[in-house]
């Protein structure tokens, strides 16, 4: 059996680094999914790019939900190994799974029943809706294998095996790649299936995925066991899960809320527009990647330093880790500056298009470093237990500070301003979240050092 790793002990930065860079290959492998579908799907025409662009918010409601029940899971099941407490561990493992295919269900019900409605609420033209609904008809079959496989490589991240859940990751990326092409123009007795045949690609990766993720955890990792057959000990388990991860499901959908929006806004710009923004929303998770994988990892790690003992590697992992979100986002800043048109036009061949794209490339990277710190205080805010600071951030900074901007800056400089109000969302939250962070961890630290003294 494989044992659960600990962040309780070794250098700070060398083990952050251990732990992240699988998840950096992993999450870029996965990241990519979307833009490999959209650079075959873009060869289709600007329709069908326009098209795809218009699920993007509603891809994305689905996975924060994966992704704030994964917090929950990761914060919970951290802090049982982190007390030894492996029995209790398998038992969340295991109870949150079954939670994770009942919300499943129920999106996926949502999803279609709302499928034509909330794309005309989104801005979709009617000529667009039967292209739309295609792809989304089956994507939505995809919903537990989005969610389910989240949660379990949560539990991978929890007990410290990282390396796993990004080695599926990038399998997983391998084979939609493979797929795509096949799908979409036809290959030999495949017949052509055009912006289906991507959804019907992610469908059938995905499957692969949850696959191989349940056969680990549950083989290799034995971190599972039968979920409760009482009500009481499953809504127990569910309670202390969903008491991180709702929130931050709520935190994570403020994202696709505003990108919903902010796509209603770019809509009354014209289809080319829209186009261009798909096109920039595909690039921008891929190169904040490690930002990603820096919040996936020191939610378990602080989760696991709880102890008054190990205070003072929490101040270290943070002190490395806005370094490291500083320095970075300004190097992505100006790699994507010299080469965001390049980049871009792999995608598209249309000028209207690619100087969208190009736009948001050139004016919201320049607050990628401290984007990257509201991903880390968030994350840091659910593995300690306390997940209501990062909703309230997140929360802030999309109603509080990106919205309004949003309309006012697109009332002065037009398209433009929508990117300029994604930067400054992005510089505020990020100082405010880090020093709310900065301020909690010291009054815990002064709360614990008395009792740390008498020992």
């Amino acid at each position: 059996m494989k044992q659960a790793v600990s962040f309780t002990e070794g250098p700070v930065g060398r083990q952050l680094y251990r732990m992240a860079m699988p998840m950096v290959w992993g999450l870029l492998a996965t990241m990519s999914f979307n833009a490999v579908d959209t650079f075959f799907v873009a060869q289709l025409g600007s329709d069908q790019l326009a098209a795809m662009s218009f699920t993007f918010p509603v891809v994305m409601v689905v996975a924060s939900m994966a992704i704030g029940l994964g917090a929950g899971t990761s914060s919970v099941v951290a802090r049982l190994l982190g007390q030894g407490k492996k029995s209790e561990a398998k038992q969340l493992a295991s109870d949150t799974l079954l939670l994770s295919l009942g919300l499943s269900a129920l999106m996926m019900a949502l999803g279609w029943l709302t499928m034509e409605p909330l794309f005309l609420l989104l801005g979709a033209e009617p000529r667009l809706l039967p292209m739309i609904t295609e792809y989304m008809s089956i994507w939505y079959l995809n919903t537990p294998f989005v969610i389910a496989p989240m949660v379990m490589s949560a539990m991978m991240r929890a007990s410290g095996n990282n390396g796993v859940a990004g080695g599926l990751m990038l399998a997983g990326a391998i084979v939609n790649a493979i797929l795509d092409p096949i799908l979409i123009f036809g290959w030999g007795w495949i017949p052509r299936m055009e912006i289906a045949g991507a959804a019907w690609a992610t469908l059938l990766t995905r499957l692969v995925m949850v696959s191989v993720s349940l056969y680990y955890v549950t083989q290799r990792l034995k971190l599972m066991a039968w979920p409760h057959r009482h009500l009481e000990g499953l809504m127990a388990s569910w309670r202390s899960v969903l008491h991180i991860g709702l929130p931050a499901m709520a935190t994570n959908m403020i994202v696709p809320l505003a990108s919903g929006i902010t796509v209603a806004l770019v809509a009354s710009h014209g289809i080319d527009a829209v186009a261009g923004f798909g096109i920039a929303m595909r690039i921008e998770p891929v190169v904040l990647i490690a930002f990603y994988a820096t919040s996936g990892v020191i939610g378990p790690f602080l989760g696991q330093n709880m102890a008054s003992e190990y205070h003072h590697r929490q101040d270290q992992v943070w002190a490395v880790v806005v370094k490291f979100c500083l320095l970075f986002g300004l190097a992505v800043a100006l790699l994507l500056w010299m080469f965001g048109a390049t980049v871009v036009g792999w995608f598209s061949d249309s000028e209207d298009v690619k100087a969208v794209a190009i736009a948001y490339l050139a004016i919201a990277p320049i607050s990628y470093g401290l984007y990257g710190v509201v991903m880390s205080v968030n994350a840091s805010f659910n593995g300690l237990g306390h997940p209501m600071p990062a909703m309230v951030i997140s929360v802030l900074r999309v109603l509080g500070v990106y919205l309004p901007l949003a309309f006012t800056a697109q009332w002065l400089w037009g398209l433009n301003g929508l990117f300029i109000a994604t930067a400054v969302a992005n510089v505020v939250t990020g100082v405010m979240g880090y020093l709310w962070l900065r301020r909690y961890l010291s009054g815990t630290q002064q709360q614990a050092a008395p009792a740390l003294s008498r020992r």
